[in-house]
């Protein structure tokens, strides 16, 4: 397998794009990712997204998207794994590439939720738990992760309060993100009197929905020369894992074992550590899953996640750096494009071109994107090189 870089990277803002399609969202991402390579073509095309069937009655996107773009006879198709589907294309494309069949693969997440109501919206988002189990009765995508918090809280002691720091920390990153939904910092006295969604889980625990899309474009690294004031970003690590898609099934609920698994396997690829990682950009859907991901991978002792918030050690600056552009708490969460936001950024951090929530001499980024409650986790690491 050959190394691969990442040449270039595109995003759109995330929000409620009430005036646009989702082939326009998908191909402005193409488009932007396209011209920042510096080219015009490509041989394949991978496309991840959840919910276009449900909520946007399109399916077809590989085709759907490669038409739009111009990308006439090349291998285009969908790739799914619930809210990891953005993560999965980048897999798919970074496989593609390494192996030798394609020289120049487009990874593209991309979601437009708002076209239906909130009501079916979540229940398009249920079709990511056990139908038979837990969707038929009658428990949300919400409901399960408040039930992972309570008891998460139960185990280890820890206040609801404890988890704030997480949702202030992404807000406070937002702010200086043209391309995130919520721009606006927040505070402890706000976490405490958010509106609650499902016991423990408040307004300001959970990502907000919306739409978007995010793209990248592989090539052999050995194409690839580094450019002034632009290092080469290559993908070092590369992991896919799965755990029960039922929650109850797992023999332990408050510990994600597919993220266990994706970033060992990633760091032995990458031959790197967790202490050697300088950014982290998790999927804190919901706060919990914030503690439960850096228990994980290694940068908190089981049942210590929250610590890392309460000690100042997420921020940039901090020992280990997360959601540095606002995470999909306040970038927000178009969910089968957040895999591609997270490593558009991870890139961002790589390039110097984050300004304000810039990580100093980041060198070596890790993205990590959760399908389900923890089912399909799939984790990421590139660096300068």
């Amino acid at each position: 397998m050959r190394p691969v870089a990442i040449l270039g990277i595109g995003q759109t803002q995330v929000d409620e794009h009430w005036e646009k399609s989702l082939r326009e969202i998908g191909g402005e991402a193409i488009f932007a990712a396209m011209n920042d390579a510096g080219l015009e073509k490509a041989d394949a095309l991978y496309v991840g997204n959840m919910l276009s069937p449900l909520v946007n009655g399109q399916n077809q996107l590989g085709t759907f998207f490669s038409d739009w773009a111009g990308l006439w006879h090349k291998e285009a198709v969908k790739v799914e794994a619930a809210c990891g589907s953005g993560a999965a294309a980048f897999r798919a494309a970074l496989m593609a590439v390494a192996s030798g069949e394609v020289e120049v693969a487009i990874a593209l997440g991309v979601e437009k939720m708002t076209d239906k109501s909130g009501r079916d919206v979540t229940a398009a988002l249920a079709t990511a738990a056990d139908a038979d189990y837990e969707v038929e009765q009658g428990v949300s995508f919400v409901g399960l992760n408040a039930l992972i918090m309570r008891r998460y809280m139960y185990e280890y002691g820890w206040k609801h309060a404890d988890f704030a720091p997480f949702s202030i920390n992404a807000h406070a990153n937002a702010v200086h993100n043209p391309y995130a939904r919520l721009r606006e910092s927040i505070t402890l006295e706000q976490f405490e009197k958010s509106a609650m969604v499902a016991t423990p889980i408040n307004l300001l625990d959970a990502s907000p929905i919306g739409d978007g899309a995010a793209a990248a474009v592989l090539v052999p690294a050995e194409k690839v020369n580094a450019l002034p004031g632009r290092p080469r970003v290559l993908v070092t690590g590369s992991a896919s894992a799965t755990d029960t898609i039922a929650v109850h099934s797992r023999r332990d609920p408050l510990f994600l074992s597919a993220a266990y698994q994706s970033a060992r396997r990633a760091y032995q690829m990458a031959g790197v550590g967790a202490d050697e990682i300088d950014v982290f950009e998790l999927h804190d859907a919901f706060s919990i899953m914030s503690a439960l991901s850096l228990e994980a991978c290694g940068f908190a002792e089981r049942g210590q996640g929250p610590r890392l918030g309460l000690e100042d050690q997420i921020r940039v600056g901090g020992r280990i750096p997360v959601c540095t552009r606002g995470g999909l708490k306040a970038r927000g969460h178009p969910v089968g494009a957040t895999g591609m936001y997270q490593i558009v950024e991870v890139v961002q951090q790589l390039r110097g071109e984050c300004g304000p929530t810039q990580v100093d001499g980041a060198r070596i980024g890790m993205a990590q994107n959760i399908g389900g409650s923890g089912a399909t986790i799939l984790t990421h690491i590139l660096a300068v090189g």
